[in-house]
C-alpha cells in the first residue's frame, strides 16, 4: 500500500458515519445478544470451536447483525465478501461463488459471504446459493428483518443456523454512547464532549434499541454544536465555576474544560428524529402485534390492549382493521357473558367509518376498555365450531318432516311436510317439547359468568324438561 492508498483509506474512514466507524472489531467489543453470544452460549461455542456453518441473522434494524458478521470474519480470519440483496442479481452471486471456489481450491481459505437483506432475494436467487453452501465453499451469513421461515427457502434454512436478534437494551446503548465519546481513534474522543445523565437516558430510550440511530443522533448533536452560533450552532460554553457546578448537578460524566461541548437534554432532543414505529402491515409485526392485542383483551388487561392498539395505529395500521377485530372478539371471547359487547363493538366500527383518524381513536379506546373488562365466555363460539365440525365430518342429518316447509301445494297432503309441527307460542311459557334435530348433541354449554349465567339456568331447565316429556308440553 503506497502513500496514495493510505490517503484514500483515511478519506474513506473520515467519510463513514460514526455508527459505521464504531463497529466492533472483536467478540469482546461486541455489545448485546447475550442470549446466544454470551459466555457458554451457542454461537460463541461455535466460534471458539471453529465449527462455524452458515447462519441466518434475524432481527430489527440497528441491533448488530452486520456488525456481528464483520466480527465473525475477523475472528475466523476468513475472507469477507459483502453483498446487498437489493442491488445484486444472479450474475453477481454466481461470480462471487465462482471466485470463492477458486480461492478455496488454490489457497485452502473459505469465504464468508454476507448477504444483507437476504429476504429480498427471490426463490431462484436463493437456490443459486444452495450447492456451494452445501459443499462448504462459502459460509453464508444472511441478515434479514423478515421472518426467515416465510422469507427464505426451506432448503437454505435447513443448511443454516438461525439466530434471532433482540433490540439492544438501554444499558447496551449507554455503553455504546460512552465508548464513542471516549474513543479518540474512531469515535468522538478528540471533541471533548461531556454528556449529561438526562441526555444519555433520553438517547438510550428514544433510539428504541437501535444502536445506529443512537450514534447518529450523538454525531449530529456534536457536529451541530461545533457550528458557530451565528450560523445556527449552539453558544460556546462558559468555562466558569458556576457552569461546572451546574453541569455536575445535571449528572455530566466529566468536569467542564475549555472548548468542551456539553451534550445536554435539549441537544439530544434536537438531534434525534421522531420515533419511527417498526410496523409492517403485511409482515410479522402486523400479525404479532394483532395477536398481542387480542390476547390482552382476552386476558382482561385494558392497559396492555390500549398499548398494542396504539402501537398498531401509530405504525400506520388501518383503524378499520382494529374495529373488525373488536367485532369478532365481542362474539368469540365475550359472547353471551355480556351481549352488549357486540353492540358496542359494532357501534365503534360504525364510528370509525364515519369519523376516521385521529378522532376515531377515542371510539376505539371506548370499545377496547369495555371489552377488556367485560365478563368473558367463548361458549357460543365453541358451540358454533362444534356444529360446523359435525356438518363437515359427520353424517348429514335429514330435516324432520314436521319442521319442513309445508306451505307450497302438495307439501302437506302428498309429502307430509309440516304435519305435526307444534307452534311454541301456543304453549305455556312459549316452549313445547318436540324434536328439532334427530340427535342428542348439545353444542352450546353456557358458562356461569355474567349474563350467560341466566342463560345457563334457563337452558338447563329446558333440557331437563326435554328429557322428560309431559304430554306434549
Amino acid at each position: 500500500m503506497d502513500l496514495f492508498d493510505d490517503l484514500r483509506e483515511e478519506n474513506r474512514l473520515k467519510a463513514r458515519p460514526l455508527a459505521a466507524r464504531m463497529r466492533p472489531r472483536t467478540l469482546d467489543e461486541y455489545v448485546g445478544q447475550g442470549h446466544f453470544l454470551g459466555p457458554g452460549k451457542l454461537l460463541r461455542r461455535m466460534l471458539l470451536a471453529d465449527r462455524l456453518n452458515s447462519l441466518i441473522f434475524y432481527g430489527p434494524p440497528g441491533c448488530g447483525k452486520t456488525a456481528l458478521a464483520h466480527v465473525i470474519a475477523n475472528h475466523t480470519k476468513s475472507r469477507f465478501k459483502p453483498l446487498n440483496a437489493v442491488a445484486a442479481g444472479i450474475k453477481e452471486v454466481r461470480e462471487l461463488l465462482t471466485d470463492a471456489r477458486g480461492h478455496l481450491e488454490e489457497l485452502g481459505e473459505r469465504t464468508i459471504l454476507f448477504i444483507d437483506e437476504i429476504h429480498r432475494f427471490n426463490r431462484a436467487q436463493q437456490d443459486v446459493l444452495l450447492p456451494d453452501v452445501e459443499d462448504g465453499v462459502v459460509i453464508l451469513i444472511g441478515a434479514t428483518t423478515q421472518n426467515p421461515f416465510f422469507a427464505i427457502n426451506t432448503p437454505l434454512l435447513s443448511r443454516s443456523q438461525i439466530f434471532q436478534f433482540q433490540p439492544l437494551t438501554r444499558d447496551d446503548i449507554r455503553v455504546l454512547i460512552q465508548r464513542a465519546l471516549s474513543d479518540t481513534e474512531r469515535g468522538l474522543g478528540n471533541q471533548h464532549v461531556t454528556i449529561t445523565e438526562d441526555a444519555l437516558a433520553f438517547l438510550a430510550e428514544a433510539c428504541d434499541g437501535d444502536a445506529r440511530r443512537a450514534l447518529t443522533a450523538l454525531e449530529i448533536g456534536v457536529k451541530s454544536a461545533l457550528v458557530p452560533e451565528a450560523s445556527g450552532g449552539r453558544k460556546p460554553p462558559d468555562d466558569s465555576q458556576q457552569a461546572n457546578d451546574q453541569l455536575a448537578h445535571q449528572g455530566a460524566y466529566a468536569p467542564r474544560s475549555p472548548n468542551t461541548i456539553v451534550f445536554d437534554l435539549q441537544l439530544a432532543q434536537d438531534s434525534i428524529q421522531r420515533k419511527v414505529i417498526e410496523f409492517d402491515p403485511t409482515g410479522d409485526t402486523h400479525y404479532d402485534t394483532a395477536s398481542a392485542f387480542i390476547k390482552s383483551l382476552r386476558g382482561s388487561d385494558p392497559d396492555a390492549a390500549l398499548y398494542w392498539m396504539a402501537r398498531m395505529l401509530e405504525g400506520g395500521e388501518d383503524p378499520r382493521f382494529v374495529a373488525r377485530r373488536l367485532v369478532i372478539f365481542a362474539s368469540e371471547d365475550v359472547g353471551n357473558a355480556d351481549p352488549f359487547g357486540l353492540v358496542l363493538a359494532n357501534a365503534a366500527w360504525d364510528a370509525v367509518e364515519k369519523v376516521g383518524l385521529p378522532e376515531c381513536r377515542i371510539n376505539l379506546a371506548h370499545a377496547v376498555t369495555y371489552l377488556a373488562t367485560a365478563q368473558k365466555s367463548n361458549a357460543s363460539y365453541k358451540a358454533g365450531e362444534a356444529a360446523a365440525k359435525d356438518v363437515k365430518e359427520g353424517r348429514t342429518l335429514p330435516v324432520p318432516l314436521h319442521l319442513r316447509d309445508g306451505k307450497y301445494k302438495g307439501a302437506k297432503e302428498v309429502l307430509g311436510n309440516g304435519v305435526g309441527y307444534k307452534y311454541a307460542h301456543d304453549f305455556e311459557g312459549g316452549w313445547v317439547n318436540q324434536e328439532y334435530i334427530p340427535t342428542d348433541a348439545e353444542y352450546y354449554q353456557p358458562t356461569d359468568r355474567g349474563h350467560e349465567a341466566k342463560i345457563k339456568a334457563r337452558l338447563d331447565e329446558l333440557r331437563k324438561r326435554k328429557q322428560k316429556p309431559e304430554d306434549g308440553k
